[in-house]
């Protein structure tokens, strides 16, 4: 007959008790997302500093697009380079910037744990999130087409068609004179 051995079996302590249980597990869990929600109420970024850090963005993004047409990835790079480097404002023309200004406004909102900043215009009359602020860090989301440079008639005359009808006669040509074709059976028989 085997011997209880009291060395193999111990008893787990209070707090790993704690840790092993469902309740446990979720006062840990709820305790992380309060520390988290604190951390981001204490370092959302002002106002200020969001306007400015849309702006920067704005710039980098001018910049980057001056002549070349980029694609969807390019843009997300970008967007990552974006958040943690500064333009250089005097790279950006006056004139690109001058037209931005006059067909685009930017607001920044504010949330509990974090800001957002919305670009308007008339592509967008709802507004497209062009920058999120969280952590004291502000993560720009703006891409190219979202801005408005200019500003033109989609079309010339709004009562010109776009497809001219074109004339019956001179497209098809002359009617052929067709006689009409009886069958008289098969000649062979």
């Amino acid at each position: 007959m085997d011997q209880f051995n009291k060395d193999t079996y111990k008893r787990e302590t209070l707090f790993q008790e704690f840790y092993h249980s469902c309740l446990g597990k979720i006062i840990i869990l709820a305790a992380v997302v309060i520390i988290l929600l604190i951390v981001g109420i204490i370092t959302q970024p002002s106002q200020k500093q969001m306007f400015e850090e849309s702006l920067n963005h704005v710039h980098q993004c001018l910049q980057d697009n001056d002549s070349t047409a980029n694609d969807e990835l390019d843009e997300v790079f970008n967007n990552i380079v974006r958040t943690f480097s500064t333009a250089d404002t005097l790279l950006t023309k006056p004139e690109t910037m001058a037209f931005y200004r006059k067909y685009n406004t930017m607001h920044v909102y504010d949330h509990t744990t974090y800001s957002t900043c919305y670009l308007y215009n008339t592509v967008h009359p709802q507004g497209v999130r062009i920058g999120i602020g969280i952590f004291g860090v502000v993560i720009s989301t703006i891409d190219f087409t979202d801005l408005v440079l200019d500003v033109g008639p989609a079309r010339g005359e709004f009562n010109e068609k776009l497809m001219p009808t074109p004339n019956v006669e001179e497209s098809f040509g002359d009617n052929p004179h067709l006689v009409p074709y009886h069958y008289q059976g098969n000649p062979e028989d």
